[in-house]
């Protein structure tokens, strides 16, 4: 029996996802799990695996095309099956004399009058769309829809603003000529972050913590690593495994506001932020709280590698619960993150470096690191976020406990 592959929704707010390449030629056999294709989506660009065996044939997308989500774009058969057909649904002639067809007045009447509202209607245009025509200043009702019964979608307007050359009006005409235009990674990160910004209500929460025994756990984890498989384990890789911990302990921290309410995570998926090319991408580590610090180590590393190729696969994008944000290694001492909707929380990371603290009522030199605690307060309260960024700082401060 043939399988459909269809353009794959990775996420709630997707509409499209753009074809970058077929990795099998029409014809080819292709293997369950075998890459099939590359899309491009509003986080980054993923390999999308084959979900089943059989010969690849029916293709109806095209490099480079903008296909809605779950859309079929073709099929994997059996040798000697051919691929469905779309066949238009057959509609009976209406029988005529004279040529005219036998409707009725009315009948003509309220069909050219449903033409007129339809046509006189505003253009369907998607949230995302509109946000984007706003920041753009292209006026949407001049977009030519290529979606679903003609709407417009948010790569209709980029489009449209790439042929007309598109200033916003913030814009002055000096500064046209040296506008900069984002990809499609760091343009979608924006609309995202600014979505969330303005739609989420956040409050901060900040520790300085002792990270004098993180560091030793890290060098103790690294040397046992590095005499068997020549890999060094980083801050981050710790601070996965110590965030997921804590999370297991403060469940709300690992909830989703939904609209409606708020939905417990029975997993806890950690998102950590990968600088890529275009942007930022946030690649998960599944059931972190169930895996050894070696086995989130080397799935990190392997994310990280595929992001950066832009290789990663869908799984390795999708259902992040909590995320983690570490800007250690560039030297910033500390900062705030934005939140990744729905998730309710984001944790931001910063430097390890020696400061004078207090220590028994007398200054001492320390290695101390920041860590900013980013909420959505519709999913928690302040308390809560405090009970849960406590915990965190005292594993921090005692790590091989949890390790």
């Amino acid at each position: 029996m043939a399988i459909s592959v269809v353009m794959p929704a990775l996420e709630m707010a997707q509409e499209t996802g753009k074809l970058l390449a077929w990795r099998k030629k029409e014809g080819e056999s292709v293997r369950k799990g075998e890459p099939l294709l590359e899309i491009e989506t509003d986080k980054a660009v993923v390999e999308v695996e084959a979900p089943g065996d059989g010969m690849l044939a029916g293709i109806t997308a095209d490099v480079g095309a903008v296909i809605p989500v779950g859309e079929t774009i073709a099929w994997l058969v059996a040798p000697g099956e051919q691929p469905p057909v779309k066949v238009a649904a057959a509609r009976p002639a209406a029988r005529s004399i004279g040529g005219v067809p036998q409707q009725t007045r009315a009948a003509v009447q309220a069909a050219a009058a449903a033409k007129t509202t339809v046509a006189n209607a505003p253009p369907q245009i998607s949230p995302k769309a509109r946000r984007l025509a706003k920041e753009l200043g292209v006026d949407f009702a001049i977009v030519p829809g290529t979606g679903p019964d003609g709407a417009i979608t948010a790569e209709d307007v980029q489009k449209f603003a790439d042929s007309k050359a598109v200033v916003p009006a913030s814009m002055t005409r000096a500064a046209a000529p040296g506008l900069e235009r984002p990809g499609q990674v760091a343009r979608l990160t924006a609309e995202r972050t600014t979505e969330s910004w303005t739609t989420v209500p956040h409050f901060f929460l900040v520790r300085e913590v002792d990270a004098s025994k993180l560091l030793e756990a890290q060098k103790d984890v690294s040397d046992k690593a590095g005499k068997s498989q020549g890999t060094v384990r980083t801050i981050t890789d710790l601070l996965i495994a110590l965030v997921a911990r804590a999370l297991a302990r403060h469940p709300r921290m690992n909830a989703s506001w939904t609209g409606e309410g708020i939905r417990s995570n029975r997993d806890i998926n950690v998102s950590v932020a990968v600088a890529v090319k275009d942007g930022v991408v946030g690649v998960v580590v599944h059931k972190a709280d169930t895996l050894e610090i070696e086995e989130i180590s080397t799935e990190r590393r392997e994310l990280t590698e595929r992001a950066r190729a832009g290789r990663l696969r869908p799984a390795d994008i999708t259902g992040g619960t909590f995320t983690l944000s570490n800007l250690g290694m560039y030297k910033v001492d500390a900062f705030s993150a934005i939140i990744t909707a729905p998730q309710a929380a984001v944790l931001a990371v910063g430097a390890i470096s020696e400061r004078v603290v207090a220590l028994q009522g007398k200054p001492a030199v320390r290695p101390m690191m920041t860590i900013t605690l980013s909420s959505d307060h519709r999913v928690v309260d302040g308390a809560r976020a405090a009970e849960f960024l406590s915990d965190l700082a005292e594993a921090i401060r005692e790590p091989m406990k949890l390790l």
